[in-house]
């Protein structure tokens, strides 16, 4: 067996990746990863140079991947690590360039260890080793690996790595018949006020169209993009995914993408852009021409659990942060990181701080559930 390093996943090939890859999280496929490359969305330029580490049996045949990036910053991670880099300023040191196993600009859990049986525990220890010592060679800080699933912490915690403990809210499907049935499951208080932001969005003459991937045509694919554009613009920055990689993964991954738009007659007014698993929704972008009442609610969360229901999907996860989610439906949901930093001092630092974080994310968790919507009468 041999350990190859992959400056491009093109080096890869599309089945030899999702052999590994599977189906199951479509933004771990061979085609999202590539057109983000091959768009530069994900390219050195932008401080994301691909540093894919693959095992081979010795015929050649694919044992295990794992995506890997070697960063200039901290943008699209969302596990915030700036005050660690900080810290490392201070004392004289250098924080970057770091190596980071993630889904770039996507924040939601997936397998990072990718391999053709899962069960082979011997391949994930051989992937960490070998992406720490890649580390030392390139001269990096660190290692992040960023919304592992559960079930990989354990590995990681044996190579060495600490585990970092953070929420979402996330939205699971009770096998509801509809949208009528799920709010029948809140308080009265909390289902008036859905139904009423329902209805202010109606009253105001908005429609909605539901598209996939293959119904998006390129003129779609501008008004969406200038639409979510404006959400970025707000923050005075521009979208990390270029125009021209939702035009690629549209084409090559069609099934697994949603578009919910919102339109005034013939007015496009706001979108939301989801991908689209056999098992999760997961909300990405969202943009609007200006404020309307609870439409912002309507499009990013409302029409996502009509559609869940509608076609019988598990979970839905809208993306990081957001307390608002909470009164629509969604409760808390852990997430993990996993950090191994080749600083004996700055570990045990931070070690402390994660213990001390954790802690106080458990309890955050515990005093916003006591929050949610639903009725606390058992049913």
């Amino acid at each position: 067996m041999r350990i190859t390093v992959h400056d491009s996943i093109s080096e890869i090939g599309a089945d030899d990746w999702n052999s590994v890859a599977g189906s199951r999280y479509p933004f771990l496929r061979y085609e999202f990863l590539h057109a983000a490359e091959n768009t530069g969305s994900v390219s050195p330029a932008e401080g994301w140079q691909p540093r894919h580490l693959v095992a081979r049996y010795a015929d050649g045949r694919i044992r295990a991947a794992l995506p890997l990036y070697e960063k200039q910053h901290s943008w699209g991670e969302f596990v915030f690590d700036w005050a660690w880099a900080q810290a490392y300023e201070r004392a004289g040191l250098d924080y970057y360039p770091k190596l980071v196993s993630t889904v770039p600009f996507t924040p939601a859990t997936s397998t990072k260890l990718l391999r053709q049986n899962p069960d082979d525990t011997e391949i994930a220890g051989i992937l960490l080793d070998a992406a720490i010592a890649l580390a030392g060679e390139l001269e990096c800080s660190s290692v992040h690996i960023l919304f592992p699933e559960q079930e990989e912490t354990s590995l990681m915690e044996q190579a060495g790595f600490l585990l970092r403990k953070d929420c979402q809210f996330h939205w699971r499907n009770r096998n509801y018949n509809d949208f009528d049935e799920f709010l029948a499951t809140f308080s009265s208080a909390k289902r008036k006020k859905a139904r009423r932001d329902r209805r202010r969005v109606s009253e105001a003459g908005i429609r909605f169209r539901r598209l996939s991937g293959a119904e998006l045509t390129p003129p779609l694919w501008e008004t969406v993009y200038d639409l979510i554009s404006r959400t970025f613009m707000r923050r005075g920055s521009l979208p990390y995914l270029r125009r021209e990689f939702f035009r690629e993964i549209s084409r090559l991954l069609p099934e697994n993408i949603l578009v919910v738009l919102a339109e005034t007659g013939e007015q496009a007014v706001a979108a939301a852009v989801f991908f689209v698993s056999e098992e999760a929704l997961y909300g990405r972008y969202w943009g609007s021409t200006g404020h309307y009442n609870a439409l912002h609610f309507e499009t990013c969360y409302f029409q996502g659990i009509d559609y869940c229901i509608e076609h019988n999907i598990s979970r839905f996860e809208p993306g990081t942060q957001g307390e608002h989610k909470v009164s629509r439906g969604f409760t808390p949901a852990t997430t993990w990181s996993c950090h191994w930093l080749a600083q004996p001092a700055f570990l045990a630092a931070i070690d402390d701080y994660l213990n001390e974080e954790g802690q106080h994310v458990e309890r955050y968790m515990q005093a916003v559930d006591e929050h949610s919507p639903y009725r606390k009468d058992g049913n």
